[in-house]
């Protein structure tokens, strides 16, 4: 998925003119693809800087909100598959509002369209809806796509540099195991 993820924003960076189409089209087929909003995020503002990139994410963002959306509409059983899986992870009676999902929206981990359908949950129509996730968009593509934008003015130098400085994190942040071998958990007493 990353080599499509790569060859997509490559044939976007040729695109000329029609790139901004291209890049806000990625937004809605980004869900096929599996790819993480934030990737997305991010290559907009290496593509296009932060300020060009967070208008085409937060356009982007809105409309795969809208076609979300609407496809929800059309499929109930799939709908309801995705209220237990909101059930399960938030509680029953978890009501998330505009300011929440927005807070939520800048954690990597947490689905994109899980969020969406809090919001569903909440708005009284489409209007509303649509209202409600272009507010709780702005965030997301304003700290990503900054980030993105931050990556890109980097030299090469400095990109190494910072890489070399994660290495220590990854080191302290591992997965800590220990193994117990069977005869020392359970030792016989004489």
């Amino acid at each position: 998925m990353e080599y499509i993820g790569n060859y997509i924003m490559a044939v976007i960076e040729m695109g000329g003119i029609l790139s901004p189409l291209l890049f806000i089209v990625f937004h809605l087929i980004r869900p096929l693809f599996f790819l993480p909003v934030v990737f997305i995020c991010v290559s907009g503002g290496i593509l296009y800087g932060p300020v060009g990139g967070t208008i085409y994410s937060i356009i982007g963002m809105t409309l795969s909100s809208i076609l979300f959306y609407r496809l929800a509409n059309r499929m109930p059983k799939k709908m309801d598959r995705l209220v237990c899986l909101k059930q399960k992870l938030l509680g029953k009676h978890a009501e998330l509002n505009t300011s929440q999902v927005a807070v939520l929206r800048l954690v990597p981990f947490i689905h994109f369209h899980l969020l969406s359908l809090c919001l569903m949950e909440v708005a009284t129509g489409m209007k509303e809806y649509t209202k409600s996730s272009l507010l709780s968009t702005i965030p997301l593509a304003v700290v990503y796509t900054c980030i993105g934008g931050w990556i890109s003015n980097l030299s090469p130098i400095h990109i190494i540099i910072f890489l070399i400085a994660l290495l220590p994190m990854l080191y302290l942040l591992r997965s800590k195991e220990v193994i117990i071998k069977w005869k020392d958990f359970f030792q016989v007493s004489t």
